[in-house]
């Protein structure tokens, strides 16, 4: 279990489950960010399966056996994702999609893993609460240190999946592979569904690098002139944002969200210029 070396609490409470019983292996990490804590959890890992879920999931009791059904006598596959029952409070979403985890022709990303229905598909991105991964398919790519960010890191998940499949690998995403979620507050700039404009610069930046790194080449000038004339509600292209300023009375903040969209997918721009065939991400040196 990775955790912060200032989080005192959480630490004291794994010790206190070692003294009956259980063996936990914790691992201390100081840079912010989920990245640099999946890559210090990645370069301790001795299993040939990474299996990962967040702080505030609980997995259901068959969560690991389903997962090792999935890779056994599969060794093309690299990862194994599902469904994220989301609470809250006495509610559970529980709406149904069957397109989840896609990235369409044209750059648009799907998500939609909290509402997964009907039997294992292949994707092309695993969400963070609920995926597992074989560890050679992700020991020598890492989780990329470039996206930004200073905890959720979103669309790190994005970076990832492309890259193991571009290196071969499949992702299965199934939706009887679950955790309930319990969504809990983020201290960053990027708070559910209302971010920051920082906090939209930085996750439209994230997306824009990954697709742009590791998709075909044919699809990267799609995928960011989509973005750029399209976009999404939370991260407006030029259509969506005319479409919005005409519709709400607060032109100003739509302004505002439209121009750190921008910026976000210019930057993402630049560092997908810049980026280089490092060899390992920085901090993922082998424990």
């Amino acid at each position: 279990m990775v955790v912060r070396g200032k989080d005192a609490a959480t630490q004291a409470m794994l010790a206190e489950s070692n003294r009956y019983g259980f063996d936990l292996r914790t691992v201390a990490v100081s840079v912010p960010g989920v990245v640099s804590a999946l890559n210090a959890g990645l370069a301790a890992a001795q299993g040939d399966i990474m299996a990962i879920t967040d702080d505030d999931t609980v997995p259901r009791p068959d969560w690991i056996q389903r997962i090792e059904l999935h890779f056994r006598g599969n060794d093309e596959l690299g990862g194994v994702g599902g469904r994220d029952w989301v609470h809250h409070d006495d509610k559970i979403e529980d709406g149904r999609a069957v397109m989840v985890g896609r990235v369409r022709w044209y750059g648009r990303v799907i998500g939609n893993h909290h509402l997964g229905v009907g039997g294992p598909r292949e994707v092309d991105v695993l969400k963070g609460a609920n995926m597992s991964y074989r560890r050679p398919a992700v020991h020598e790519i890492g989780f990329d240190d470039r996206v930004r960010g200073s905890g959720a890191q979103v669309h790190f998940e994005l970076a990832l999946g492309l890259a193991v499949k571009r290196a071969g690998w499949k992702l299965i995403y199934d939706p009887a592979v679950a955790v309930d979620h319990y969504p809990a507050q983020r201290f960053d700039d990027y708070q559910r569904d209302k971010p920051s404009l920082q906090g939209l610069q930085n996750a439209v930046h994230n997306e824009t690098y990954a697709l742009l790194r590791w998709l075909p080449w044919w699809r990267k000038p799609l995928a960011f002139v989509y973005g750029l004339l399209v976009g999404t509600r939370l991260a407006p292209g030029l259509m969506v944002a005319g479409e919005r300023w005409v519709r709400q009375s607060d032109r100003e903040a739509v302004g505002r969200r439209f121009r750190a969209s921008m910026r976000g997918r210019l930057d993402g721009f630049r560092t997908f210029c810049l980026s280089g065939r490092r060899a390992r991400p920085r901090g993922m040196e082998r424990a």
